[in-house]
């Protein structure tokens, strides 16, 4: 979707304009000459005892009785989704002729339009108000990629949990979140908004979001709808460019990019947003191969498709329509039910009438959206509960989740001599960095209704951790794309009367997200140059490095001696920060998405092909470049303590109660004089088969918590499921050989041991997976 300035009640960032700056007008237009829709819609005297209304009865018997009687024009309606609150909102509502509507944020307006719709229109369909809620509604937890960073998918879905009661206080009942595309090139500004470059992660995560969202029961008074987006193959844009083409072949569309949403759709989820991409020749939103074939027909999915911002519309400029009638029919053809601020409005009546549009492709689109809004709770709790909405935001608890969600995120890269944890009794300590007072930022992308005012900065988290004896000096230094080094001596000025130095450096919060990719991956404008200043000081440098990306940090990583990675963290970013510097909390983070050490290395990712030439420093003739080494700087799944993990003792035993599967266990040994948390992951590798497999996989993690000294034993199971893949007839199998697996602290570093895959044979497709 368009990035969405959520304090307005309509999209800022207009991508043409068709589609923005005459949607107030077009709306106007519609809605006057809507009447030919609705007609009839005088609410007759059976439709209080109709057997819709009746929550006892089974769902589908409630949908089949509401179908039959709506008109077509009411039919199309539900298939409309409308942005923001406008002159035209509540007659659009009051004829019964809005599905949904986003981006109407205020209490009051979604209760005015909700009794318009239920009170006033001939057949009381509620409406179903969406929001970007991604990750928070007003407190504004780490961003996704961060939250992934936790490896800790109990938490996410406990954080989701807090996002869907602020939201649904409010009124939200539905919201555009998770967003699971993989994302291989952190060139693309939406790696913020996912789990980084891993499906199996990405799958655990995806299912997360959705049991926090919308638990077991979709109850009105606590949860919202998930709408799991973008399908799909989006965050393989090419050249990292957002909104650009995929060429994505089809055994890795099954086997990378479709496997988490269709674990999404096994916890639950009930709603797709379709991508803006052009997949393969054919644009998402009007792929039937992808919306049709895979989800509707081989998943069975019963949800419904609704699509991204005015992707209808851009299929003329993708070059598959010629019109918008066209992009309409092409579109709801192809199995998108729900029009974003499209053009289904103007013209699905006159498809149908015309006999373009079978009766029937309405008649399904609208049964899914009426299931869900039945399922939902919609027709029974279609209110706002003012009074709750006036006191469920931001409580102490939340803030509480939203520290402990932010620390875990945080990944320690670098620690040159024990440099960290630093001591809270320091004489002096300067805190220098565009980013070191900087609260704005600390909300990263998509922050919803979240505002600067309560979050904490870095700045005012050290604060609050230091002792009153110890002297704080603080400069900015620079601005995060500054040119200018004006502000370097009073950074500098700062730095050497202290102790220490603490650095925040980093990107912009409106630096990722949509529209936000980037053709470099450094630290922007002249902080490498201040960096450079502070280290020659002499002083011992830590750098609290942010972003919503990875960045490429060769200086930093060569020459400053302690980094840590914060992402951007949310509301209580500046106190989850000081709690790992000053050592009240041992950091437990690891990565999800490659650093590379440049970007001529993207896309890059660790679960590559081996390639029939692998890298080797004693053959020129392999696949490396001349003038860098192959690996990233810093490795998927990477991420250091303050104590030290030794792996041991791997072992493997066919499982007794899954055939063909099989158990794996390791010891894991904290040798450092700390406690801490270790993430233990997983991986696997069959070196021959009859496509080419990955160098390793990541297919099972633990995060366990070992006291210095003590020793663990973690264990995995290894299903038929983890251990296939999708061969060259697009069929998921597992095959016999011989299979490699590997335990350890990151892709990086693991201890292996081989075992036999005994038989050949089919797996099903796997709706649920072992976290």
């Amino acid at each position: 979707m368009y990035r969405v300035q959520l304090m307005k009640r309509l999209p800022a960032s207009p991508a043409k304009p068709r589609g923005i700056f005459m949607f107030s007008f077009a709306l106007l237009l519609f809605a006057v000459s809507s009447v030919s829709y609705a007609r009839g819609r005088q609410r007759p005297s059976s439709v209080a005892d109709a057997a819709y209304l009746n929550p006892k009865l089974p769902v589908e018997e409630r949908v089949n009785d509401l179908l039959s009687r709506m008109t077509l024009g009411e039919k199309i309606g539900q298939m409309c989704q409308y942005s923001g609150f406008t002159s035209g909102s509540k007659k659009l509502a009051r004829e019964g002729l809005a599905g949904s509507f986003l981006n109407v944020v205020s209490p009051k307006e979604i209760q005015e339009l909700q009794t318009a719709a239920v009170k006033e229109s001939r057949l009381g369909i509620p409406i179903l108000f969406g929001l970007d809620v991604i990750h928070g509604y007003s407190t504004i937890f780490p961003i996704p990629l961060a939250q992934a960073s936790t490896w800790n998918p109990q938490l996410v879905k406990r954080c989701a949990e807090i996002a869907a009661e602020e939201a649904n206080s409010q009124g939200i009942r539905w919201v555009f979140s998770p967003m699971i595309n993989i994302s291989r090139d952190p060139r693309w500004g939406r790696i913020a908004e996912g789990a980084g470059e891993d499906p199996y992660l990405d799958m655990v995560m995806a299912q997360a979001y959705v049991r926090g969202y919308q638990g077991d029961s979709l109850s009105p008074k606590s949860k919202v709808l998930a709408c799991v987006k973008h399908y799909v193959a989006y965050g393989a844009a090419e050249g990292g460019r957002d909104y650009n083409t995929a060429d994505v072949p089809q055994i890795t569309l099954r086997d990378v990019y479709l496997p988490p949403y269709k674990a999404a759709i096994g916890a639950g989820a009930e709603t797709i947003m379709s991508a803006f991409d052009d997949l393969n020749g054919v644009p998402a939103s009007a792929n039937p191969f992808t919306l049709r074939t895979i989800l509707k027909d081989e998943w069975h999915f019963k949800g419904f498709v609704v699509s991204d911002w005015d992707a209808v519309g851009e299929l003329i400029d993708q070059g598959i329509a010629c019109d918008s009638s066209e992009a309409t029919q092409k579109a709801v053809e192809a199995g998108v039910d729900m029009d974003m601020v499209g053009p289904y409005h103007d013209h699905l009546e006159a498809l149908v009438k015309s006999g373009k549009v079978p009766l029937s492709v309405i008649n399904d689109a609208v049964r899914r959206i009426l299931r869900v809004k039945f399922e939902l709770g919609l027709f029974e709790h279609p209110y706002v509960d003012l009074a709750r909405a006036k006191s469920s935001l931001m409580h102490p608890a939340y803030l509480k989740l939203a520290r402990r969600e932010a620390r875990e995120a945080i990944v320690l890269l670098k620690n040159e001599n024990n440099l960290l944890p630093l001591n809270k009794d320091l004489k002096s300590v300067a805190v220098i960095g565009p980013l070191a007072d900087d609260k704005p930022d600390m909300l990263g992308c998509w922050y919803c209704q979240g505002k600067p005012g309560p979050v904490v900065s870095l700045l005012d988290g050290i604060k609050a951790k230091l002792s009153r004896q110890t002297k704080l000096y603080y400069a900015r230094g620079c601005g995060i794309t500054d040119t200018s080094t004006a502000g370097f001596a009073d950074a500098l000025k700062a730095a050497k009367k202290a102790d220490v130095v603490i650095m925040a450096v980093g990107e912009s919060g409106t630096m990722t997200g949509e529209a936000e990719s980037r053709a470099f991956l450094n630290i922007p404008g002249v902080q490498v140059e201040l960096a450079k200043k502070l280290m020659a000081l002499g002083k011992p440098v830590v750098e609290v490095l942010m972003s919503g990306r990875p960045l490429s940090i060769p200086w930093s990583a060569g020459h400053v001696p302690a980094i840590l990675e914060t992402w951007f963290l949310g509301t209580e970013a500046g106190n989850a920060i000081a709690d790992v510097l000053f050592g009240d909390y041992n950091p437990s983070g690891h990565l999800t998405a490659s650093f590379p050490r440049t970007v001529g290395q993207v896309p890059i990712f660790y679960d590559h092909m081996n390639t029939g030439r692998p890298p080797s420093p004693t053959n020129h003739y392999t696949s490396k470049y001349i003038d860098l080494p192959i690996g990233p700087q810093f490795p998927f799944g990477f991420g250091l303590s303050y104590t030290k993990f030794r792996f041991s003792n791997l072992r493997v035993k066919p499982d007794p109660n899954v055939i063909d599967g099989f158990i794996v266990t390791a010891d894991v040994k904290n040798v450092g004089r700390r406690a801490g948390v270790e993430v233990a992951q997983l991986y696997i590798r069959q070196k021959c088969a009859s496509v080419t497999r990955p160098v390793e996989q990541l297919e099972g993690f633990k995060r366990v918590a070992i006291g210095p000294g003590q020793t663990k034993t973690v264990q995995f199971q290894l299903t038929p499921y983890e251990i296939s893949f999708i061969n060259a007839h697009m069929n998921r199998v597992i095959e016999a050989g011989s299979l490699e697996i590997m335990v350890g602290g990151s892709s990086a570093s693991h201890i292996s041991t081989t075992v036999n895959i005994p038989r050949s044979m089919p797996v099903s497709d796997k709706v649920d997976i072992q976290e």
